[in-house]
């Protein structure tokens, strides 16, 4: 792309006035405004803090030689250095983007790397809440996300299906053993029983001992418990799979905790070896530098944490999978335990720090505060998605198309309405959860880019039932092509499209799906504009606006699929 070669052409400048620098610390940002370039660099403020020094790169790049796709070059402020592309550059873009296709915006940035991302993992017995949304809805986007920059891209949906919690439920369970066959439990059974003990243990605390017990049994192989702990996983995963479907999220792995099992006895003998395991009152501790609450392995009663399932899980992906890099997306309020878990790992050499990565998403509230399965007061995620598809179908009118299409139409409406409302925002923040704000199919909304993207169809296929000449075009050179007056609003465009691929590479290394996002507003912004303001089938400019629609249209669906959202031929 453009931001490599202007980066070299850029650095050959700097090496010839003796200003040494490395490419890697060169960084090329867009301007805000428009009317000063499509790229601006500091570079020169860094190297000597003045305006002066600025100008001197700039007139030395003159006369060295500017690349060839880039127009002109100008010192601004206090001395940044803006660079324009020319028009035949960016013009030929468009025939990149059509010639790439459904691959355009691919890069080669992680090309020979391998990466985890750990999404989703639910717990079992538990309907899919409402919470559960973000990390499998912004995990399944990273996923993609490092797919299309070239990684090796392995997903793992870590299922919490072992711990304490299972305890408490078998202990339940065992209550209404006689009363009810195990085999007819729903995940709603399961559910109501979680919330149940929890209110009853606050009245009679000994429960929470013998829940623990019960854990110990299904730790030790005990071979009761261990078949209703059998069942309860069996009609969550069922449960799971199904909202999946539902979502069109489908992950690599489903490696519960209850797979680590056998192999948390070599972590802790690789944390003997290191010197690093410690008891504390009866159980296995780590101590960690600058951190007073020493990281507990194992427990007072012998029964294991999820912490050294972690551990397990990590030297398992390392060596099995030969991972590069490890990406968690999971709630913010999991950060202390991750900080202990990449220190740990990091102790006994898994891995070096910068390998491990939390990207720990804010939580779906209540306008009154957090969701608590324990209280019961919680929405499941199916009832906001069938809430969603009903509300979409409103907006879908009969016209020309049949009930099924309708229905197909309304289901994919409403399931990006979900997801983009999660997705456009910035990963890290709170949402408060609003059935107005998060069904809202206007403004800054996935209806408003699958619209746009409709939109460019529609004009394409009225291209086509008129037989005009675009449509056996062959997209080898943007010099075939008739340009006449060109627009501000097909030059807006044409600086916009060429940038999908850094927006897509930004995505992942901030591992922020909402710059796709962004990209993807913008542009469709850009392009309802020209629409509403030039004609396109009939102007004497026809042949290029059509390569442009083409274009415009080709981008919005990579950018969709690439969040998980389906993109419509007609709405």
């Amino acid at each position: 792309m453009f931001t490599s070669e202007i980066k070299k052409s850029l650095l050959k400048v700097l090496k010839a006035l003796s200003l040494d620098i490395s490419e890697e610390k060169i960084i090329l940002e867009h301007p805000a405004d428009v009317s000063y370039g499509d790229y601006s660099t500091n570079i020169a403020l860094k190297l000597k803090n003045s305006k002066e020094t600025a100008e001197t790169v700039v007139k030395k790049w003159q006369e060295i030689g500017l690349p060839e796709f880039v127009e002109k070059v100008e010192v601004a402020g206090a001395g940044f250095i803006n660079i324009w592309l020319n028009f035949e550059a960016l013009s030929r873009q468009l025939m990149e983007v059509l010639n790439a296709g459904n691959s355009f915006g691919q890069g080669k940035m992680g090309e020979g790397k391998t990466v985890v991302v750990d999404y989703s993992a639910p717990n079992i017995a538990k309907p899919f809440g409402i919470g559960h949304l973000r990390s499998t809805n912004i995990g399944q986007a990273i996923y993609n996300t490092y797919k299309a920059v070239g990684f090796k891209t392995i997903g793992d949906n870590h299922l919490g299906d072992w711990g304490t919690q299972f305890g408490k439920l078998i202990y339940k369970i065992l209550e209404i053993k006689d009363k009810k066959k195990l085999s007819e439990l729903s995940i709603e059974d399961l559910e109501k029983l979680y919330v149940e003990f929890h209110k009853e243990a606050e009245e009679k605390p000994e429960m929470e001992e013998e829940a623990r017990k019960l854990f110990k049994k299904l730790e030790e192989g005990d071979k009761e418990v261990k078949e209703i702990w059998q069942i309860c996983a069996d009609v969550s995963l069922e449960e799971f799979n199904r909202i999946y479907d539902l979502l069109g999220v489908k992950i690599d792995f489903a490696l519960g905790e209850s797979f680590f099992q056998d192999k948390m006895g070599a972590v802790l003998q690789d944390c003997r070896k290191k010197g690093i395991l410690k008891e504390s009152q009866g159980a296995q501790v780590v101590e960690i530098l600058g951190m007073e609450i020493p990281a507990m392995l194992v427990k007072s009663d012998g029964a294991t944490t999820y912490l050294l399932r972690d551990l397990a899980t990590i030297k398992y992906r390392v060596a099995e999978w030969q991972a590069d890099l490890i990406i968690y997306e999971v709630g913010v309020d999991q950060t202390f335990h991750f900080k202990q878990l990449f220190n740990i790992a990091t102790q006994l050499g898994y891995g070096k720090p910068e390998m491990f990565v939390h990207v720990g998403h804010g939580l779906i509230r209540w306008p009154t505060g957090k969701f608590s399965t324990r209280k019961g007061d919680t929405v499941h995620l199916e009832d906001v998605l069938t809430e969603a598809i009903e509300r979409a179908a409103a907006f879908v009118p009969p016209g020309e198309t049949s009930a099924s299409q309708r229905i197909n139409i309304a289901r994919a409406v409403g399931i990006g309405a979900i997801k983009y409302n999660d997705l456009k925002q910035n990963p890290r923040t709170d949402i408060v959860f609003d059935w107005d704000q998060v069904l809202s199919l206007q403004g800054n909304s996935g209806p408003y880019l699958q619209y746009s993207f409709a939109r460019t169809q529609s004009v394409l296929r009225k291209a086509k039932d008129l037989n005009l000449k675009f449509l056996i075009f062959n997209f080898k050179s943007i010099s075939n092509v008739k340009i006449l007056n060109v627009s501000n609003e097909e030059i807006s465009l044409l600086r916009t499209i060429y940038r999908f691929p850094e927006a897509i590479a930004d995505a992942a290394r901030e591992f922020s799906p909402n710059l796709v996002c962004n990209f993807l507003f913008d542009l469709a912004q850009k392009f309802n504009l020209f629409y509403d303001k030039e004609r396109i089938i009939g102007n004497e400019n026809e042949e290029f606006r059509l390569l442009l629609t083409s274009a415009v249209g080709q981008v919005l669906k990579n950018g969709l699929t690439l969040l998980g959202i389906e993109a419509l031929e007609k709405m």
